[in-house]
């Protein structure tokens, strides 16, 4: 299928820049990851536009982690990828045995005051409350229609919420319905894209790893189908990498087209051990590098690291107030405790996002990059 034509040259340019960055082929489509050095990258193809966000029209060489500071955290980043990638080190790791897996949420965007998808969650289903005399007796719907972002809202009432986000709709039209939301929603405090607010020196590492023979997952307590939407754009991450928290599903067949339609009850939890379990599941290997932020994440980060194989976990500690966000222990939205604590008995790296990140985000100057919808099967 040919390439879908882009005729602003700022957008090509863009999406080159972005493709050079996350270590990806040079294309005007979605990121497509190198798999190793050596390996044929192949072209992804693109469909119809579906709607557009925005990425860094430009960031600096990712070999060298540009944006993080010289130091302890870079440096041990770097010498353990050369050495799992040396032939000749003890430490040596075949391609096939270098995953590594991310979360999302606090890890390789930022999450406060709320998780992202919680307010696309709060947006949509306040948007139906009118729609849905089912919705519109619970509890919290009165406060939701009436405060929206700002209703009083308990985790119960917030699951419900994500839940009714997401069920009746095929998986397909809620992907289309988060790129719309992307395209045209902003951060409540930084007034930016939220795709905007992805962590620059993660997507350079993301990068690094890809080109020296890393495969790279997302592995995230957020809906797999809110990830998936575009994780492959933003991350270079393809849908078949995602994994993340899963709503029961039916199959149905109407009007010639087989579809998935989400139910609304939650299948799945990947959060907590869940994340161990399902690493498993659908990876089938344990990762080798392991990045995370919170203590959602701990299971993941033990049950990469607590083998005889050569591994690195990395947790983000936000301790940066005055350009993201600073919070840890007593925080209700990516609670670090319990990994922060025991991190230096297991080794694990705590990269500060003060001390260790040159930039936080990308300049601000974007270019609008259109996401594209998957190629419809025959």
């Amino acid at each position: 299928m040919p390439r879908t034509p882009f005729a602003n040259p700022l957008v090509i340019n863009a999406l080159v820049l972005l493709g050079t960055a996350l270590g990806c082929a040079h294309s005007t489509e979605p990121c497509v990851p190198l798999a190793a050095p050596t390996a044929t990258a192949v072209p992804a193809t693109a469909a119809p536009l579906a709607a557009t966000v925005t990425v860094p029209a430009a960031v600096q060489p990712v070999v060298a982690l540009a944006s993080w500071r010289d130091g302890v955290a870079k440096q041990r980043i770097q010498s353990f990828v050369q050495e799992v990638g040396d032939a000749a080190s003890a430490h040596y790791l075949p391609p096939e045995q270098r995953i590594a897996v991310f979360d999302n949420d606090g890890t390789l965007w930022s999450e406060q005051p709320l998780y992202f998808q919680f307010i696309f969650a709060v947006e949509r289903v306040r948007g139906l409350l009118d729609k849905d005399p089912v919705l519109a007796k619970k509890p919290w719907a009165e406060g939701l229609k009436k405060d929206g972002l700002k209703a009083h809202l308990d985790e119960k009432a917030l699951i419900e919420i994500v839940t009714a986000s997401e069920a009746g709709v095929s998986t397909d039209e809620f992907r289309e319905l988060v790129r719309s939301w992307l395209s045209e929603a902003r951060h409540p405090k930084l007034a930016r894209p939220f795709t905007e607010l992805t962590f620059l020196p993660m997507l350079e590492l993301l990068g690094f790893l890809r080109q020296n023979g890393f495969k790279v997952y997302i592995v995230s307590g957020g809906s797999v189908q809110f990830m998936r939407a575009f994780a492959a754009l933003v991350y270079g991450v393809p849908p078949e990498q995602v994994i993340g928290s899963a709503m029961d599903t039916k199959y149905q067949f109407q009007n010639g087209k087989a579809e998935l339609v989400a139910l609304p009850k939650l299948g799945f939890l990947d959060d907590g051990s869940g994340k161990a379990v399902a690493i498993d599941r659908i990876i089938g290997k344990r990762p080798v590098f392991i990045a995370g932020n919170s203590d959602g994440d701990f299971e993941m980060l033990e049950y990469g690291t607590s083998t005889n194989r050569p591994s690195l976990g990395l947790i983000v500690h936000h301790d940066d107030e005055v350009r993201e966000f600073a919070y840890d222990r007593q925080s209700h939205v990516g609670k670090l405790d319990r990994a922060l604590s025991e991190a230096p008995a297991k080794h694990w790296l705590v990269v500060s996002m003060k001390s260790d990140f040159a930039e936080v985000y990308a300049p601000s100057t974007r270019a609008a990059v259109p996401v594209v919808s998957p190629v419809a099967g025959p």
